[in-house]
């Protein structure tokens, strides 16, 4: 829990609900690929309102969840204002002009370029990689061509993203943006939000219901499968979403209840005779953290959504879904030692 937003530094900010996955000096990759903050031509050719729009509106489908407090999420313009000076500092690096892309850029010329060069690490609009997701929906509403083109000329330093200014001409840079600008919603079509959870929504999902009788793998995971099971056969348990409430009122299990990992005051309401689930996107990242607070309370009857609400979800088991929300994109395996 991290107290009141609007009176913590930036480095305290970042600290409590950055490093969690984008790791403690910004060099990312800590859980669920968020990228590294801090690469220089990342940095250079962010400006500070990609990168306040991008903690705003966070990138719907993965685990970074929108944190402007207009959308739901913990944090005033202010607060977002000294993460993003936070960030700059850190990396020491001010953005540049950016040259423009190509004219005459042709999607269906770059199909096979993507498909050959970009595919397997950015994914498409049914998978995610284990870099940037290209197809995201908010990605596209916040990065500009030249954004997107100075990453394939330049590429990330210290990443897998290498620089393809020698590989490929203006003209296949040009329809390779026009390739992943294609990938956006052609029908423009709107997400609205489900009303912000109110604080007092009902603990327990069938209070009449038995007690599960899972067995946590690992004393800490319980399946998806597992737990649906439990939740058609109506057994009594409490499910809760450890996203940021901007996340809970895109989409949520029905039922769960909204306490954020960096807010954890409805803990405290917490039946301990009552089985406690606890899922996040990550998926056992932030989920991880209000277990392990729950135990420390002396909650013995906790655990994580093993495979995380995407899976759930993907799987059409029982969701609370605003307008114009999907399914997420698949997700790739992560590498040996990152966080899930």
């Amino acid at each position: 829990m991290i107290g009141d937003p609007s009176k913590l530094a930036g480095p305290e900010l970042y600290a409590g609900l950055c490093a969690p996955c984008h790791g403690k000096k910004l060099e990312g990759y800590a859980a669920d690929h968020a990228p590294s903050l801090v690469t220089p031509t990342f940095l250079e050719s962010a400006n500070d309102e990609y990168l306040t729009r991008s903690i705003v509106s966070g990138r719907p489908g993965t685990s970074m969840a929108a944190y402007g407090k207009q959308l739901g999420g913990p944090l005033d313009d202010g607060a977002i204002g000294k993460l993003v000076k936070y960030i700059r500092e850190t990396g020491k690096v001010a953005p540049r002009p950016l040259a423009d892309v190509a004219k005459g850029g042709n999607a269906k010329n770059g199909i096979a370029l993507y498909d050959a060069n970009c595919k397997t690490c950015h994914g498409d609009t049914g998978s995610r990689g284990e870099a940037v997701h290209l197809a995201n929906a908010q990605f596209l509403q916040q990065a500009s061509d030249p954004f997107i083109r100075h990453a394939i000329v330049n590429g990330r330093d210290g990443t897998k993203m290498f620089a393809f200014k020698d590989k490929f001409t203006e003209q296949e840079i040009a329809d390779l943006v026009a390739r992943i600008r294609a990938f956006a919603n052609p029908g423009g079509q709107v997400i609205s939000q489900l009303p912000a959870p109110t604080g007092k929504e009902p603990l327990v999902i069938f209070p009449k219901g038995k007690e599960p009788d899972w067995k946590p793998r690992e004393d800490r995971f319980v399946p998806v499968d597992v737990v649906q099971k439990a939740y058609k056969e109506k057994r009594k348990f409490i499910i809760i979403d450890a996203r940021p409430p901007s996340e809970w009122m895109r989409a949520h299990i029905t039922g769960a209840v909204s306490i954020p990992y960096h807010d954890l005051t409805r803990l405290k309401e917490i039946p301990k005779d009552t089985w406690v689930i606890a899922y996040c996107a990550c998926p056992h990242h932030l989920s991880g953290e209000v277990v392990d607070a729950l135990r420390a309370a002396g909650h013995t009857k906790s655990a994580i959504l093993d495979e995380g609400i995407n899976d759930w979800h993907r799987k059409g088991y029982a969701m609370t879904v605003a307008e114009g929300v999907e399914k997420p994109a698949s997700e790739p395996v992560p590498p040996a030692g990152q966080i899930r």
